[in-house]
């Protein structure tokens, strides 16, 4: 099963994560299977390439808490919601 989660970068005390679509067996910072966006919470800046985020969730991925919540605010699930009833 594939989940899509934070992956930590950065250095200490100044943390800034990659959102990641990785298999659920794997550790955080374990191989990824595609990069899909960036999330830095100190300056709350984040971008997510929702084309493949939105290909994933379509095949079967499950965001983790954090992620869907991410997710939420830039409105991704909505547009999943119009691709599904076309």
């Amino acid at each position: 099963m594939v989940k899509l989660r934070l992956k930590r970068c950065g250095r200490r005390q100044r943390a800034t994560y990659r959102i990641i679509a990785i298999d659920v067996r794997s550790r955080r910072e374990g191989r990824d299977l595609q990069k899909v966006g960036f999330y830095d919470p100190i300056k709350n800046q984040t971008y997510l390439n929702v084309p493949a985020i939105l290909d994933l969730l379509e095949k079967g991925a499950q965001p983790t808490e954090t992620v869907h919540d991410i997710s939420k605010k830039a409105d991704v699930f909505r547009e999943l919601r119009v691709i599904q009833t076309k």
